[in-house]
């Protein structure tokens, strides 16, 4: 089963667009929520997912309530208020469904959502000088923590024929 990154209504299209391209690298799903912050269209997603928007496989919801309903799984909250990092979790059983959830890059997940789910908050540790990194940045490393412990399935560890290939450092 793909591991899968929830967005709550993101506000900035580089982000979703480098999010996108995370995706495609690394078969995990995308489910953003609605409202955005921007027109959800090529236009403003190009530059961030270049050529691979067609092969994201991502899902849009109005709300959080639907996407709550049709989606079973084990949820984990992105928070800068949370007190354990990715790895104090154990994301290692690739059968099981996960659910990594990034708030607005504003103003984070609302405080309702965080409380009721105080046993399964994440925060990447960070010193005292900024309140959070990148939201991007921050889908890779959550995503890259649970696809360690799993191994890399269905992952390439090398450059994969279809582009230079393995040994393209070897010749001449």
């Amino acid at each position: 089963m793909p591991l899968n990154v929830v967005l709550f209504q993101p506000e900035i299209p580089q982000n979703t667009g480098n999010i996108m391209r995370t995706a495609v690298g690394t078969n995990a799903k995308l489910h953003l929520i609605e409202p955005f912050g921007f027109k959800l269209d090529e236009k403003s997603l190009k530059r961030s997912h270049l050529d691979y928007g067609s092969a994201v496989d991502y899902q849009i919801y109005p709300d959080w309530e639907t996407f709550l309903h049709l989606n079973p799984g084990n949820y984990y909250f992105l928070s800068r208020h949370g007190k354990k990092s990715p790895d104090a979790f154990d994301f290692s059983d690739p059968n099981q469904d996960f659910y990594f959830v990034f708030g607005r890059e504003s103003t984070g997940l609302p405080k309702e959502l965080l409380s009721a789910n105080k046993e399964r908050l994440l925060r990447l540790p960070m010193t005292d000088k900024i309140r959070s990194l990148n939201l991007a940045n921050t889908v890779c490393v959550v995503l890259y923590e649970a696809l360690r412990q799993q191994g890399y399935p269905n992952l390439e560890l090398a450059e994969p024929l279809s582009l230079k290939g393995p040994n393209w450092l070897d010749q001449d």
